[in-house]
């Protein structure tokens, strides 16, 4: 399966508390809700399309119990429930107890090898959305395919940000984006590989001086 972001991004790069102003108020967060103003029928739609891809759940602790609390409790003519409520759900947390989501297992031990073997499962995409610490984990160590990144015309100044100081340096490739008429865009992004670097305004370094770039950027310059 290939691995699939979805996140909520301010201009900022915040994703913390998009949906209610409960949702997370760790750090002293107090803009809570921030995106749910600007959904629209449009937006709505273009979630539900990409529903019948998505073969299984991987989430943090926190985004599992937000939507362990809701989406088992809404009626089957909720697209996006009804499909969460029947596929498999993944826990990545350290604590104990039962989790009461039909359907949900808890990863245990190594959570990156653990995500790199479901990975390897049949299906097509297996998507995180909000998991905001797991995310980051999933980039620094080079697991994440896929980008799918809505970008609310909104900063914020403080909250938990979508890119991690230790994200794995690489490129992504734009697969296609859509802008809508509150203002909102959404971009999807395919992992490219290593980045490529140059200089601006003048020619292209040599093939060895790429190299030479890249192992710096490494840590090995």
């Amino acid at each position: 399966m290939k691995l699939v972001v979805q996140a909520f991004v301010s201009l900022d790069g915040v994703v913390q508390g998009p949906g209610g102003q409960d949702e997370d108020r760790s750090g002293g967060f107090r803009h809570g809700g921030w995106a749910a103003p600007y959904f629209d029928e449009a937006m709505l739609g273009n979630i539900f399309a990409s529903m019948d891809a998505i073969d299984a759940l991987l989430l943090g602790r926190r985004t599992y119990e937000i939507f362990a609390a809701h989406f088992p409790h809404q009626g089957a003519d909720d697209p996006v429930a009804s499909r969460f409520n029947r596929i498999p759900k993944y826990v990545a947390s350290h604590e104990s107890g039962a989790l009461a989501w039909a359907g949900s297992e808890r990863l245990e031990g190594d959570v990156s090898a653990q995500v790199a073997r479901l990975k390897q499962q049949p299906g097509q995409e297996l998507h995180v959305h909000g998991s905001g610490t797991l995310v980051q984990s999933l980039l620094r160590d080079g697991l994440v395919d896929e980008l799918r990144l809505w970008w609310f015309p909104v900063v914020l100044g403080a909250g938990k940000r979508l890119f991690g100081v230790d994200s794995q340096a690489c490129s992504f490739a734009l697969a296609g984006h859509q802008a809508f008429d509150s203002g909102v865009s959404s971009q999807r992004y395919l992992r490219r590989g290593e980045l490529d670097y140059g200089y601006m305004g003048s020619a292209e370094p040599s093939a060895e001086e790429v190299q030479r770039q890249r192992k710096v950027a490494a840590g090995d310059g």
